[in-house]
């Protein structure tokens, strides 16, 4: 996955350069909402346990690519400054 991960930062590269402040804000806030994040602990602990499904394997790996994309998107707004000069910290 490092060789995806870095395959990946770099089609993004255009959209970090073009993250504006308030938009940095907001994506260093993001976060899954309780039901979107109770379903990826429900899925994860099947996938622990050995015992998830064909379907559900998909759909946590679904999740599991959304995050990875996000963690990149947020660590490219860490680094916009702000009106403060500054970057968004979560």
């Amino acid at each position: 996955m490092i060789q995806g991960s870095a395959v990946l930062n770099q089609l993004l590269e255009p959209i970090g350069r073009s993250i504006t402040p308030d938009l940095a804000r907001e994506l260093v806030e993001l976060r899954a909402g309780p039901a979107v994040q109770a379903r990826i602990d429900e899925l994860s602990e099947k996938c622990d346990e050995g015992i998830i499904s064909e379907d559900e394997r998909a759909e946590y790996e679904r999740y599991v690519s959304a995050i990875h994309l996000i963690g990149i998107l947020q660590r490219k707004a860490k680094k916009i400054p702000t009106s403060n000069g500054q970057a968004p910290h979560r």
